[in-house]
């Protein structure tokens, strides 16, 4: 992968009840940071428009759709996504969902991830939904999947970014959520990771909501995680 600017390693999750409290968080962060996520509780009040806004506004989005369906539908779905201009969009990495999402991008700019496992499970989970596989070694399994397909990247916990390295090579973008800094509480997070962990492991893109989110001066949250990526780079 060519060197990606700091700013754009670090994902801003606008995990915020309404789109007027998204401004906010952007307004606050100003030119610190580049780029968003727009996830399921904000694209149900309105934050498929902001998020278009947002990318005319200049800023990088990553709309956090998740998509399975039939692959009919799962491909109309990304060929709409890309015309609203978005950086990346996430797809459950179900072999034929990733090819139907690839099919229906085309040659737009739009770059596809697959999503493994979710970094809220671990492997009681994992079994108790059916699966015979530890969160690590299904991850790497879906990651195969996902780069046989031609998805751009995956999203994956810190914990499992060096073996899919390992497995796929280089090219695969790896975006790593559940990172919380030193002393943060974990939430509802089962996988987690430092910002300084997740990169050293080879991540690309941290994801990052409720640490920012939740502190008492936002600007200053972001621009400490900033600063831990690029010492850890």
């Amino acid at each position: 992968m060519t060197a990606l600017p700091l700013a754009d390693r670090l994902i801003v999750g606008l995990d915020v009840p309404s789109v007027d409290e998204a401004r906010v968080v952007v307004d606050t962060l100003g030119d610190l940071v580049t780029f968003y996520k727009v996830g399921m509780q904000l694209q149900f009040v309105g934050g498929l428009a902001l998020a278009q806004e947002l990318a005319r506004s200049g800023k990088k989005v990553f709309l956090d759709v998740k998509l399975l369906d039939i692959d009919n539908t799962v491909a109309h779905g990304v060929e709409g996504i890309a015309a609203m201009g978005m950086t990346f969009c996430t797809i459950h990495a179900y072999p034929k969902a990733m090819r139907a999402a690839v099919a229906g991008r085309g040659s737009a700019p739009l770059r596809l991830l697959g999503v493994t496992v979710l970094t809220s499970m671990d492997d009681a989970d994992l079994a108790a939904a059916g699966y015979h596989r530890t969160a690590a070694d299904l991850v790497v399994a879906r990651a195969r999947d996902a780069a046989a397909a031609g998805m751009d990247g995956i999203v994956c916990s810190a914990a499992e970014v060096a073996a899919v390295r390992a497995a796929v090579g280089p090219d695969l973008a790896l975006v790593t959520p559940g990172i919380r800094p030193a002393g943060a509480a974990a939430g509802d997070q089962r996988r987690v990771a430092t910002p300084a962990e997740a990169i050293r492991a080879g991540a690309d893109h941290l994801v990052v909501a409720r640490p920012i989110l939740a502190a008492p001066d936002r600007r200053a949250a972001a621009a400490a995680i900033l600063e831990e990526i690029d010492r850890a780079l």
